[in-house]
């Protein structure tokens, strides 16, 4: 009986540790501008930062506004020299409203994540 819980206690500490090792080798956003949820005067710069660098041609995002049936914002993104970052130049001013940047990346092991942060222009 001892045997059996020992087993099972080995075989539960080791699926944990893989699925720690599995989780901490995805990309996950650690900060944006502008923050998510805010509301802020138009940004003329658009930036997500990852805890893990980044592959840049699978490291993009994207904006649009909801409100306008999913209208996308004209811009080009780049992945910043440390491989860190993600940054977007809107080509003209936002108008006000609501906003969601819809982010795909890759970490250089790979592994793909997706999210989306919400903000509003005033």
């Amino acid at each position: 009986m001892m045997r059996r819980h020992l087993t099972f206690a080995g075989l539960a500490a080791s699926a944990a540790l893989l699925i720690a090792g599995q989780a901490a080798a995805h990309a996950h956003l650690v900060t944006s501008t502008p923050d998510a949820n805010a509301t802020v005067a138009s940004p003329t710069v658009i930036s997500l930062t990852f805890n893990e660098k980044l592959t840049p041609a699978f490291s993009k995002f994207e904006l649009s506004m909801p409100a306008m049936n999913g209208m996308k914002v004209k811009m080009k993104t780049t992945v910043s020299k440390d491989h860190l970052t993600i940054v977007g130049k809107p080509q003209g001013k936002l108008m006000p409203g609501a906003y969601v940047i819809t982010w795909h990346a890759a970490s250089d092991d790979g592994h793909k994540m997706d999210g989306v942060v919400p903000f509003t222009v005033k």
